[in-house]
């Protein structure tokens, strides 16, 4: 067998079984750059650390750690926002009577929220939700990456950065209201969602990136959060120069419908 056709054949055999490992990534490889994509999860359990010597092998061989934000950088990206009205007069009575309940559960005043906005108010019910299940932010696999790369003196690359994830938000119609709106809708749904990115680290990630996923999201808001940034990740990643990166995105951007690295691999 000639070389060039050896290479043909491993590269359909990497195609066809991409390389195993007991944390839920992918390799990529574009030309001269070899990406390997960890699905990140930016809350994390005790047992999430330490971080795989496998994988913190490949951060040291790494040229740069790429993530979404540098959440180890600034302070409170919901500094400066404006008071919104009341939630009685922007949610209907059932909303307003599922979030009183959901407050209840969580022992969180209703009136904390009162004045802002529906994005912010999703987000911090989010929040809750995961520390109820026993989640934290310093277990967090996109965290602990940061640490380490801080330890290896490597470079941090960030695809978006807080400023602009907050922007994002800030822009969604109708001050997010959709983006709470499902949350209340969906609540145990994502709660199992949550369970099932965990098990992906603690126990078995997925092999077949095209998984179906619990629905949390509405299409217009799956479309904004998820499928525009994975192709925007896209050009960004595209464009870096020749080298070897860990790339850690959440979890979700790995799978399912137009996964970013579906995208990659076009």
């Amino acid at each position: 067998m000639t070389g060039s056709m050896w290479r043909s054949v491993q590269g359909l055999v990497s195609r066809l079984f991409p390389a195993s490992y007991r944390w839920p990534a992918q390799d990529i490889r574009l030309d001269d750059r070899l990406l390997h994509l960890v699905g990140s999860i930016h809350m994390g359990t005790r047992d999430m650390q330490p971080l795989p010597a496998r994988l913190l092998r490949q951060l040291d061989k790494a040229d740069a750690l790429i993530v979404e934000a540098d959440i180890t950088q600034g302070g409170s990206p919901f500094d400066d926002i404006d008071p919104r009205d009341p939630l009685e007069t922007r949610l209907a009575p059932d909303e307003q009577a599922r979030l009183a309940a959901l407050c209840g559960e969580l022992h969180l005043s209703l009136t904390m929220f009162d004045a802002l906005p529906a994005w912010q108010i999703a987000l911090m019910l989010q929040a809750q939700q995961a520390q109820r299940l026993g989640l934290r932010p310093d277990y967090g696999i996109d965290f602990q990456l940061l640490q380490a790369a801080k330890t290896l003196n490597k470079p941090v690359i960030e695809l978006e950065g807080a400023e602009t994830q907050i922007a994002l938000l800030k822009s969604l119609p109708d001050d997010g209201m959709a983006l709470l709106k499902d949350t209340l809708t969906h609540w145990h749904t994502n709660a199992r969602l949550l369970q099932m990115m965990v098990s992906w680290w603690l126990d078995t990630p997925p092999r077949e990136p095209r998984i179906v996923l619990p629905s949390t999201f509405s299409t217009a808001l799956n479309d904004t959060l998820i499928a525009q940034r994975n192709a925007q990740w896209c050009d960004r990643l595209r464009a870096l120069p020749a080298g070897h990166y860990v790339v850690a995105v959440g979890a979700l951007h790995l799978y399912g419908d137009e996964n970013l690295p579906e995208l990659l691999r076009r």
